[in-house]
């Protein structure tokens, strides 16, 4: 995720996507629309500071409030990165929710129904998934 750990002071900005830990929801590349200091709740995919290297943001879903914080989760069960490693992220390193994504059209893109099918799915909204916290939890 780029966007190198600097505290936002706009209340939108973009971040670009680095990394398969989040695939196949958001994709190497992707454009995100980040709504910084909104509120956030469980099933929220949200742009936080890393907990152990706060210079580096990293974009996960989040699963469940705990004590220490929140337990985020990618949503590639193959991908580390995520909670399993470096534990529960304290609030204050949680700096927005995703709104939307946009996927870049690929350079090798040419035919038109490729192109169609691009147009139709390059702009989403990134919705909450209210049930991660029941299916996520046993990972």
């Amino acid at each position: 995720m780029t966007e190198h750990g600097r505290e936002p002071r706009a209340l939108l900005g973009i971040a670009e996507v680095s990394g398969p830990s989040m695939y196949p929801t958001l994709r190497q590349g992707d454009q995100l629309l980040v709504h910084y200091h909104a509120p956030v709740r469980v099933g929220d995919i949200a742009v936080l500071k890393h907990p152990l290297q706060q210079d580096l943001l990293i974009v996960k879903r989040l699963v469940e409030r705990r004590d220490g914080g929140w337990w985020v989760l990618g949503d590639n069960p193959g991908a580390e990165g995520d909670s399993r490693v470096f534990g529960a992220v304290p609030g204050e390193l949680v700096l927005g929710r995703v709104r939307a994504r946009y996927r870049p059209r690929p350079e090798d893109q040419r035919s038109v129904a490729g192109a169609l099918a691009w147009a139709f799915a390059a702009l989403r909204p990134v919705l909450s998934d209210r049930s991660v916290s029941r299916r996520l939890r046993a990972r």
